[in-house]
């Protein structure tokens, strides 16, 4: 450069932002449309497809099978990149396809973490049925918390959210350091017992626990509240003392979360019928009806036992059962989720029921 030429002046504001431009002129512009896809575990298949049609969309080819050994396989069949993946597994055995709990969660775990193997943009656990669910305490000496390790293990595996439904005791949301989106089956309940106009309507809490949730229930059917005393001697034994408040001359609906080997709620029935009850109901949100579930509700006595289809019901059950499909109100929280809305909406925010 000679003498006589000017000098250029380095304008460090002036090079930022050449190199900005430049930048953005070379980046690479990406229309990106988010994808919902619906997958469903062994568990819960009519269940995902009740979902899906609600949805208008497919459930998802995925390959499960379980080796002779007993080990569980699965393989998503098409490309998962960057979509939303919605698992549809409750915790639970399926007499049809043949699956018990622990597969069903293993089965979910490795789903999970298929999924975020192949680049799903996030991974959402629908668990209606959360099993082990009602391990969430020590209630005895070198007891495991067990329902605190399935949430670990849901985590651990890649779940970025999980959904599910009534959940046997509210603290289990804080066994995750993830969100979860608690669903409730009452307002189906209440306005199906709302539209049968039962006379002298009197809910039954079978124990102090489910107070809170019976109190709820009989507020929003126009009912009177009772409540039973019961103790568990051991697992899955329950005896049933007295009845608290009036059911005599009155129709009696026992509420609770949910139904396994109905043993609670047969003494539960007993306990009201000699009490002076007319006649007696029972709902619950989850029917697990494990071991002598059907003997148990068929001796019982029970004018109708409503459920709903979060857990899929083998076949022979007693014709007294009635279950209410739960589909629409898990569609509605899906496509509230996928859309980044408010879930608690869906219930008003009336979703906290402990």
């Amino acid at each position: 450069m000679s003498a006589s030429e000017p000098h250029e002046l380095y304008n460090p504001s002036e090079m930022s932002a050449m190199d900005t431009r430049n930048k953005l002129a070379t980046s690479l512009p990406i229309d990106y449309n988010k994808r919902l896809m619906l997958f469903a575990g062994r568990a819960s298949p009519q269940l995902a497809v009740d979902i899906a049609d609600k949805l208008g969309v497919d459930v998802g080819p995925v390959t499960l099978k379980t080796f002779s050994n007993g080990e569980v396989y699965c393989r998503f069949e098409e490309s998962i990149r960057g979509a939303d993946v919605f698992i549809v597994q409750s915790i639970c055995g399926n007499p049809q396809t043949g699956v018990t709990a622990n597969d069903s969660l293993m089965e979910l775990l490795l789903m999970i973490d298929a999924a975020v193997g192949a680049s799903a943009h996030r991974v959402i656990a629908v668990t209606p049925w959360f099993g082990y669910s009602r391990q969430d305490k020590k209630s005895a000496p070198r007891e495991p918390i067990s329902a605190r390790l399935v949430a670990r293990m849901l985590e651990a595996a890649g779940a970025d959210r999980v959904l599910t439904m009534d959940l046997h005791a509210g603290q289990i949301q804080g066994f995750f350091s993830k969100p979860v989106d608690h669903m409730t089956a009452l307002f189906m309940l209440t306005r199906y017992f709302a539209d049968l106009g039962l006379p002298d309507l009197v809910v039954v809490a079978p124990d102090a626990g489910r107070v809170k949730l019976n109190k709820n229930f009989a507020s929003k059917v126009g009912a009177e509240l009772a409540i039973l005393s019961k103790s568990r001697p051991a697992q899955e034994v329950a005896e049933i003392g007295y009845v608290i408040g009036d059911v005599k001359g009155k129709t009696a609906l026992i509420v609770d979360d949910m139904i396994d080997t109905a043993g609670t709620l047969k003494a539960a029935a007993a306990t009201v019928l000699e009490a002076g009850a007319t006649s007696v109901y029972a709902a619950a949100t989850h029917a697990v009806l494990s071991g002598r579930a059907f003997e148990n509700l068929e001796e019982a006595g029970f004018k109708e036992i409503v459920v709903t289809d979060t857990i899929p019901i083998g076949p022979n059950h007693p014709g007294n059962i009635r279950v209410l499909p739960c589909a629409e109100l898990l569609t509605d929280s899906i496509r509230r989720i996928f859309i980044d809305d408010s879930v608690s909406e869906v219930f008003g925010g009336e979703n906290q029921l402990f």
